[in-house]
């Protein structure tokens, strides 16, 4: 099976583009900035486990990342490629697809619904 060759997302073009400006900047600032990337993508990363926007902090760090190190660049553009198939796939999904779905979702919220009330598993911790 032959691999489309998708083109490059927008956003890796344009982060190309400002790292020449980028680099002409103080090394304090730079280095600043990639502690503040550093600092975002390892929030975002907590939030994998924790509630909390990680899909939107692990990018923005990334991105910020990506100004200096070319590790960055390459771990982002792969994430936003697998987030772009994953987008075309969602919407080649069929009718009944989107349906089976929703009545997966249903019947799961019934069954939590069901083990907290079989169970007595309380909603709110006791004081």
């Amino acid at each position: 099976m032959e691999s489309e060759r998708r083109p490059r997302p927008k956003l890796i073009e344009k982060l190309e583009a400002r790292r020449a400006t980028h680099r002409e900047r103080g090394r304090l600032f730079r280095i600043g900035f990639g502690l503040v990337g550093l600092l975002v993508l390892l929030g975002g990363i907590v939030m994998l486990v924790t509630p909390g926007p990680a899909f939107v902090l692990i990018p923005i760090g990334l991105a910020m990342l990506s100004l200096e190190f070319v590790w960055a660049e390459r771990l982002l553009e792969k994430s936003l490629e697998h987030a772009q198939i994953a987008q075309e796939k969602a919407v080649q999904t069929t009718r009944t697809q989107r349906i089976l779905a929703a009545i997966a979702t249903v019947l799961a919220i019934a069954a939590c619904l069901l083990a907290v009330l079989w169970w007595d598993i309380p909603l709110l911790p006791d004081s």
